[in-house]
């Protein structure tokens, strides 16, 4: 039996949630579960599911620009640069989430990534599983697995902040390290 909202109103099947929204069928279409690479690339990812804790992830990919103005395009070297003048800026940002302990997890997060001994893309796909069963309908997908429980441990070890096993997951869904396209998806491998 087919997962109901699996089909899009333009007769595309995709995962339930990816029909919600204009906003989601691009995001669902174009990146989500799709690898990605570069320290960069993964430091925005890691920050904007961070941002998302607590709240619904179409509100972070509405303010999505807003961010990257707002963090230099998530280049670790400028944001572990910010200073107190920067989050007092940051925090009068309505464009943003306006969260300290968010603001200050990023900026603390950039700092990590430049005390790192190699590169956040290493140790973040590190994690990756060697195996993925993929889930028949969105209903089988975890919140949290044993890799990303190992994630959120060893990021934390290394001092990174608000990242727990369940926001390591959801950045792993995102940048392809598991791909939990429903079966009857059309992005489904």
């Amino acid at each position: 039996m087919a997962e109901a909202g699996l089909l899009g109103a333009d007769g595309i099947k995709r995962c339930s949630w990816g029909n919600s929204a204009p906003d989601y069928v691009e995001y669902h279409d174009t990146e989500w579960g799709v690898p990605l690479h570069g320290d960069e690339e993964l430091y925005e990812r890691l920050c904007l599911e961070s941002f998302q804790s607590g709240l619904s992830w179409i509100t972070i990919l509405r303010k999505r620009e807003s961010f990257r103005k707002a963090f230099e395009k998530f280049k670790p070297k400028k944001v572990a640069a910010f200073t107190d003048d920067d989050v007092a800026r940051l925090m009068e940002d309505a464009s943003i989430v306006r969260n300290r302990a968010k603001i200050l997890a990023a900026i603390n997060n950039a700092r990590a990534i430049e005390d790192l001994d190699g590169s956040l893309d290493d140790l973040l796909w590190s994690f990756a599983p060697d195996s993925h069963v993929r889930p028949r309908r969105m209903a089988d997908v975890p919140a949290i697995t044993d890799e990303s429980k190992a994630m959120a441990k060893e990021l934390k070890k290394r001092g990174f902040v608000f990242l727990g096993p369940t926001t390591c997951y959801a950045l792993m869904q995102a940048t392809g390290m598991v791909d939990d396209h429903v079966k009857d998806c059309f992005r489904a491998a």
